[in-house]
C-alpha cells in the first residue's frame, strides 16, 4: 500500500472513532462504591505516539501498546511506522519495545490477546506474537481469513466477521501457538458484519451482529441469525434468540451473561444457561467499539477521549458517572483492568489510572 494510502486509512480510523464518540450523556446516578472515591493519577507519558490501529493488553505485570505512527508535514505523509511500548505499573515506568513485524499497509495492529506467555497481534490478514521475556517479535502463519472480533480461549485465538468500505465478511478462523498453525472455523449462521459484538464465557465465544447490509443498508434476510455461539471443542455454532434491539456498540463477559451496550444507547444482557435476553437501563451515551471494560464488579464504558466514564452495576442496574477523563483532545484510547486499577492510554502518549486512592491528570507526549 502506498503511503499516501496510509495517511488517508490513520486518518479515516481516527475520525470514525470520533464520530463513534459524539452520544449525549443522561443524569446517571453518583458512582458506585468501588469507584466513589476515585480520581485520576498522573502517569509518565509514553514514549511512542499511535496514529492508527491502537491496540493494548494487560500482561499481568505490564500494559502493551502497539500501532502505527504516521509523520506528517503541511497535511503530507513523510513517514509511516509501525511501534511498541510496555508500561509497568510497579516501576511507573514505560519502555520502548522492537518495532512489531508487519507492512504498513496491511496493519500488524487491529487486534491484541494476551496468551499467558504472548501478545498475539492480528492484522487485517497478518499476525505476529511479541514475547516480552525475550523481547522480540515473530511473524505468525497467514491467517485463513479476516476477522471483527478477537478472543483469547485459553488455548487459541479466535476470530470472527470483519470486513470494509461496503464489505462484510462471515467467517472466522482459530490460532493454536502450541502448533504454530491456524484452522478455519465452521460456517456461521450469523449474518454477515464488518464490527460483531460479543466475548468469550470461558466455554464458548457468544457474537451479536446488526443483521444490517452495510453496503445497502437494508436488514439481511431473516434466515440470517443476529445472534450465535460457537464452540471450539466441536468447532460448531449454535443459533441463539435475537437481541430485543439493534446491536453494534461493544460487549463484556460478567461471569454469568453477556452484557451488551448497543449503539443506539441500547443495553441488554444474555443469559446462555437460559437463553433469554433481557433488558438493562439504557446507557448515558452510544458507545464506540472497544470502549469497555469489565473490572470483576462493574461495566465501565469511555465516551471518547475528552468526554466521561460510566460505570454499570449489575448488581442494581443503575449507570454511574465517573471523574471526567484528563486527557487532551486525541481520537483513540484504550483501557486495560488490573485486578484493582484502570490502566487508561492513548495514542498521543498520555496515560493515567484510577483508583479509589490516587487523583490526577494524564502526561503529555513527550
Amino acid at each position: 500500500m502506498r503511503p499516501s494510502t496510509c495517511f488517508k486509512l490513520c486518518a479515516l480510523g481516527a475520525a470514525a472513532l470520533m464520530l463513534a464518540a459524539c452520544g449525549k450523556s443522561g443524569s446517571p446516578a453518583a458512582p458506585p462504591a468501588a469507584f466513589a472515591h476515585a480520581r485520576w493519577q498522573v502517569l509518565p507519558a509514553a514514549p511512542v505516539r499511535v496514529d492508527a490501529y491502537l491496540t493494548t493488553a494487560w500482561t499481568g505485570r505490564e500494559l502493551i501498546v502497539s500501532g502505527v505512527c504516521c509523520t506528517a508535514n503541511n497535511g503530507a505523509l513523510v513517514r509511516a511506522q509501525n511501534v511498541a511500548a510496555a508500561y509497568d505499573p510497579a516501576g511507573s515506568t514505560w519502555r520502548r519495545l522492537p518495532a512489531p513485524l508487519g507492512d504498513i499497509g496491511d496493519p500488524v495492529a487491529r487486534s491484541a490477546v494476551w496468551t499467558g506467555r504472548e501478545m498475539l497481534v492480528w492484522g487485517a490478514f497478518k499476525a505476529s506474537a511479541y514475547d516480552p521475556l525475550a523481547n522480540r517479535w515473530r511473524r505468525l502463519p497467514h491467517a485463513p481469513t479476516g476477522h471483527g472480533i478477537a478472543v483469547w480461549t485459553g488455548h487459541e485465538m479466535i476470530g470472527w466477521g470483519g470486513g470494509c468500505c461496503g464489505d462484510a465478511w462471515s467467517d472466522g478462523s482459530a490460532y493454536d501457538p502450541a502448533t504454530n498453525s491456524w484452522r478455519k472455523l465452521a460456517r456461521a449462521p450469523l449474518a454477515p458484519a464488518q464490527q460483531p459484538v460479543g466475548a468469550w464465557t470461558g466455554r464458548r465465544l457468544i457474537l451479536v451482529v446488526p443483521g444490517v447490509d452495510p453496503d445497502s443498508g437494508r436488514p439481511y434476510p431473516a434466515s440470517f441469525a443476529r445472534a450465535a455461539s460457537y464452540d471450539p471443542r466441536t468447532d460448531s455454532w449454535r443459533r441463539l434468540p435475537s437481541p430485543p434491539s439493534g446491536a453494534g456498540g461493544t460487549a463484556v463477559w460478567d461471569g454469568h451473561e453477556l452484557l451488551v451496550a448497543g449503539a443506539s444507547k441500547d443495553a441488554f444482557a444474555f443469559d446462555p444457561a437460559k437463553e433469554r435476553w433481557r433488558r438493562l437501563a439504557p446507557a448515558p451515551f452510544a458507545p464506540p467499539a472497544s470502549s469497555a471494560l469489565w473490572t470483576g464488579k462493574g461495566l465501565v464504558l469511555f465516551d471518547g477521549p475528552r468526554g466521561p466514564a460510566y460505570a454499570y452495576d449489575p448488581a442494581t442496574d443503575r449507570w454511574s458517572k465517573l471523574p471526567s477523563l484528563p486527557f487532551p483532545a486525541h481520537l483513540d484510547l484504550r483501557a486495560v483492568w488490573t485486578g484493582h486499577r484502570l490502566l487508561l492510554w492513548t495514542g498521543a502518549g498520555a496515560a493515567a489510572a484510577l483508583d479509589s486512592a490516587t487523583t490526577a491528570t494524564a502526561g503529555r507526549q513527550r
